[in-house]
């Protein structure tokens, strides 16, 4: 079975023909940096990692282009606020976004180029649609760039909208538009702004409007034409349908395919900034194991909304700790092995639409098989579904013995042993409290705490870490 994928611009489920038989181009939209990353962010980078490590795992040559949008108003804002240089800003929270790459396990995209690294493409673009008449500059002296939607028929097919029951964009004040519709290409430069978030345009001196950066990375890195454009759903509109819109009025074919993974929520609304309801990856990994969270990120169906509590996150991870204690026990009886392949149907799963939900139900089978084998110990038997199992959490980024998430030699032993002290006490602790001897709980939670371990009591029972880790 070949690989499909829902395509949201057709509203169906298509069959994956790249633009170069053997090979994938993928662009997936990264972040504004005027913030470190929050899981909501890191959910889309965990989706096309999957995507990524299945593609290749099929025998495709994959290559990833994820944008940094390096200077935006909203940088800008927090520059001000923050009294620094609004570049000092973006690069800071862009390694916080490498950070969380790293932690969660994602393979680096293949280039992340920044905004500000593609000024002259996007320039030598606002000519192009300005001279096929997509484009305007604004008559008001502002040194505004504006795309006339009205220029373009198919404007509103990527979210399926006609342009007259469109709201005015709200990414420019309305005086210099021709239509309240028409969005920034080009900012022009006002008063106040730093001169250095400037690049001197035929228009006058000024800085790229959000939509226009994406299109020009794309064809420079990717192609005219490319196979698979993503990002988060709330994308879809405006962002993605001005790309597009742009990018075939400049004559570009552009993506083949339109991926968007669903949000995940917080009491119902979707985590951003702006509504202050965050997680940030470097505070969630400090209270639950990073391969525990990638797991929580990755089971769900990707184009299923994701509703966060702490609650469920903690049932992935035990869900989880199920799966790699098989693992370790099988390893420990036959030796770690190699990654094997992966079975028919979890192969059939991962090609039908991503659906990795179906593949965790094949991985879970295998689990069971092999767990029924461990009391016989060691086996070839258990050896080749131990072999599988690998393969299939490999695809999924999710191995525990691969060197991402096992470091092996003495750092291993060291934390077997802290986590065997460790349970041992909460236990102690746990005997205490149902007994009513609270001062022998509380001597056992301040032994914890003066070793550098902090305990967090939920319903589930008491989790524990390690401070600053």
């Amino acid at each position: 079975m070949a690989f499909h994928l829902y395509d949201t611009a057709s509203r169906q489920i298509r069959a994956l023909d790249p633009v170069v038989p053997g090979r994938v181009s993928i662009y997936h939209c990264g972040l504004t940096v005027q913030g470190p990353p929050h899981i909501g962010h890191i959910r889309k980078e965990v989706v096309f990692d999957v995507l990524r490590r299945w593609l290749e795992r099929s025998g495709l040559e994959v290559s990833i282009v994820a944008n940094v949008t390096d200077i935006d108003d909203k940088i800008l804002a927090k520059a001000v606020e923050q009294g620094r240089p609004w570049f000092a800003v973006a690069y800071e929270n862009e390694r916080a976004l490498h950070a969380a790459y790293e932690v969660l396990g994602c393979v680096p995209p293949t280039y992340e180029p920044r905004a500000t690294g593609v000024v002259p493409e996007m320039i030598e673009m606002m000519q192009t649609l300005i001279e096929r008449g997509h484009a305007y500059a604004a008559d008001d002296g502002s040194g505004d760039v504006y795309f006339d939607v009205r220029s373009w028929p198919a404007y509103g097919e990527l979210s399926n909208q006609k342009v007259d029951d469109m709201l005015p964009a709200e990414d420019a004040p309305l005086e210099g538009k021709r239509d309240g519709r028409d969005f920034a290409l080009w900012k022009g430069h006002k008063d106040g702004d730093p001169e250095s978030a400037s690049w001197a345009t035929p228009w006058g001196r000024g800085r790229p409007g959000w939509h226009l950066e994406c299109s020009a990375m794309a064809a420079k890195y990717l192609g005219r034409e490319f196979d698979i454009h993503g990002g988060g759903l709330d994308l879809r509109f405006p962002h993605h349908e001005n790309e597009l819109a742009q990018s075939r009025a400049a004559g570009q074919p552009f993506a083949r395919y339109w991926m968007h993974n669903a949000m995940l929520n917080l009491a119902g609304a979707k985590m951003s900034k702006s509504v202050g309801n965050t997680l940030m990856v470097s505070e969630v990994v400090k209270r639950v194991r990073p391969i525990d969270l990638r797991y929580y990120l990755a089971a769900s169906h990707y184009r299923s909304i994701v509703e966060f509590s702490e609650e469920s996150l903690a049932e992935a991870a035990t869900a989880f700790q199920r799966i790699e204690g098989f693992v370790k026990r099988a390893a420990a009886l036959v030796g770690s092995g190699e990654v094997g392949d992966v079975p028919e149907a979890f192969a059939a799963a991962m090609d039908d639409d991503l659906s990795v939900p179906a593949a965790v139900a094949v991985l879970q089978g295998r689990i069971s098989d092999g767990n029924s084998l461990l009391a016989g110990g060691a086996s070839g038997e258990l050896g080749a579904v131990l072999a599988q199992v690998r393969g299939m959490l490999d695809v999924l980024g999710l191995d525990p013995l691969s060197s991402t998430w096992d470091r092996g030699g003495d750092d291993a032993a060291y934390a077997q042993v802290i986590d065997t002290l460790v349970e041992g006490l909460l236990e102690q602790r746990q005997e205490a409290r149902a007994a009513k001897d609270f001062a022998n709980a509380d001597r056992v939670r301040d032994q914890l705490t003066a070793a550098g371990i902090d305990i967090e009591d939920t319903p589930q029972g008491a989790r524990w870490s390690v401070k600053g880790s």
